[in-house]
């Protein structure tokens, strides 16, 4: 689970979308497929793999398409057709090139570079478990400091954005939902069972979603990050444990990692947007990159199918009302850069090293048109050290932990998150992906008082309660006398915080 990871912002979502539309224009239709008799002259052994197939969201081209990808010797898994998305398995290895000369097919392509079996996330480094001495301590300093839950003292975040103040305010509605879409949510822990929405949770793994009992719990205690994300949103003040930036809200679980991998392919991705959607989500939390490419470039066809379809699904929510939310990423890039180094790509085989613009590769879902953007910030309020960033890329800031040189005086000197753990256990993670929940919290704070915000609105409520310290003078963490990150723009708005790092008391008043 110890993956890097990548996100970005919205302020310049016109010229996203244009760069979108471009890249991804729907060229004229072209020949038809080839005949079924070819794809079958396909090896008997052949490996599966997976595809996405984009198409004009209409009835007939959807009926056409499938009849292509029948015969180029696909098997169509799942259809989603108001967004015009087919997943499809198939074994010929020119299945991608064939269904790309289909009539009414505007973009296709492989979702990974191995075959089908019978994930990343951004938290940035191991878990450290709390032990029973730790929970001791910082218990007695909880109560000692007149604390409602027995761990609050060390959650250092919650202070640094007034959380913990603002729950006396306004604790969040129950009629708002922030679904985590991620490992899974372990919704049997104390401090996640009061809050936790089992009508908005599903296992999306390969593109189907599962509402079956339980099918969105984690596969075992090593995939939890999920779970530790979705305490960070919503643990209940009861009394136990932690609490959450928003301990009166909904949260649920859409998982989307794969089972014998933890990657998030693009299938998944596609159902747990959709489904979100469909079940009346009003935030969507996204602590993770879209496997197996880092970045996205439109210029590779499979990559550009990837982009096309998991925008349409989060398009799709948007329209139905849905924020989503997305981490900045763990590999301290500037993502308003010229060039990126990329040595971890394709995550599911062997990466090769390329060199990437990411204003034409893009990393997904966090760079897609409207999705707001979170970096990483430690409890001085400064950039994490692992943190990406980017001018005109990082919507807002929130604490995501910093264990190297922001170091919190709390009972266990920790400077990670914690949070809630499987089995009910709770540990601490750094991460970008500890970033993005606390925004999504503040984020149904403000849905909660703002209940008629479209996502628009509520991105630009989200952009003006936030805290901006301006960029700092001097971003030497090691001391080597090097700048580790350059930050660009002024105190309004700039490249390490965006709008700001996020304030819930402020979101409350």
């Amino acid at each position: 689970m110890a993956h890097l990871r990548s996100r970005r912002r919205l302020a310049l979502a016109v010229p996203v979308v244009l760069s979108l539309t471009a890249s991804l224009g729907f060229l004229p239709a072209a020949a038809s497929a080839a005949p079924r008799a070819e794809a079958s002259a396909q090896a008997a052994d052949a490996p599966n793999l997976a595809y996405v197939v984009n198409t004009k969201a209409d009835h007939g081209t959807i009926a056409s398409v499938k009849k292509a990808i029948d015969a180029a010797g696909g098997t169509v898994v799942v259809t989603y057709d108001k967004i015009g998305v087919i997943v499809v398995h198939s074994a010929n290895p020119d299945f991608g090139k064939q269904i790309r000369t289909a009539r009414g097919v505007q973009s296709a392509g492989a979702t990974r570079t191995t075959p089908l079996t019978a994930a990343g996330t951004t938290d940035e480094g191991a878990v450290q478990m709390l032990s029973e001495e730790q929970a001791a301590k910082t218990a007695n300093a909880s109560a000692a400091a007149g604390d409602s839950e027995p761990l609050e003292a060390d959650q250092w975040d919650l202070r640094a954005i007034g959380a913990d103040k603002a729950a006396q305010i306004n604790p969040g509605s129950r009629k708002v939902t922030v679904a985590v879409i991620d490992t899974g949510v372990d919704d049997t822990h104390p401090d996640l069972a009061p809050n936790f929405s089992a009508s908005q949770s599903a296992n999306c793994v390969g593109g189907k979603a599962d509402t079956s009992e339980g099918a969105w719990r984690p596969y075992t205690a090593e995939d939890y990050h999920g779970t530790h994300v979705a305490g960070e949103i919503a643990a209940a003040r009861n009394g136990i444990g932690v609490a959450g930036v928003a301990p009166g809200v909904k949260v649920s679980g859409i998982k989307v990692s794969d089972p014998d991998n933890g990657l998030f392919y693009p299938e998944s991705v596609v159902c747990a947007f959709v489904f979100a959607a469909d079940h009346g989500v009003e935030i969507t939390n996204n602590s993770y990159y879209v496997d197996p490419w880092l970045y996205n470039c439109m210029d590779d066809p499979d990559q550009r199918a990837i982009v096309d379809a998991v925008n349409r699904a989060q398009l799709y929510a948007q329209k139905k009302g849905t924020l989503n939310l997305a981490s900045a990423g763990n590999s301290n890039h500037d993502l308003d850069s010229d060039a990126i180094v990329d040595d971890t790509s394709p995550d599911d085989s062997t990466p090769v090293e390329r060199t990437i613009d990411p204003h034409e590769c893009f990393d997904v879902p966090t760079q897609l048109p409207g999705v707001v953007t979170v970096s990483a910030t430690g409890v001085q309020n400064l950039k994490s050290y692992y943190s990406s960033y980017g001018k005109g890329v990082v919507d807002i800031a929130a604490p995501g932990g910093d264990r190297l040189y922001q170091i919190p005086d709390t009972p266990s000197k920790n400077g990670r998150i914690l949070s809630t753990m499987p089995n009910g256990e709770y540990g601490f993670l750094q991460g970008t992906s500890m970033a993005s929940p606390h925004a999504a919290g503040v984020a149904a704070l403000l849905k909660s008082k703002h209940p008629w915000a479209t996502p628009d609105q509520l991105q630009t409520l989200l952009k003006a309660q936030a805290d901006n310290p301006g960029c700092p003078e001097s971003y030497d963490q090691d001391g080597d006398g090097t700048q580790d990150a350059v930050c660009e723009g002024g105190k309004r708005v700039n490249g390490f915080y965006g709008f700001g790092i996020v304030n819930a008391l402020r979101a409350v008043k």
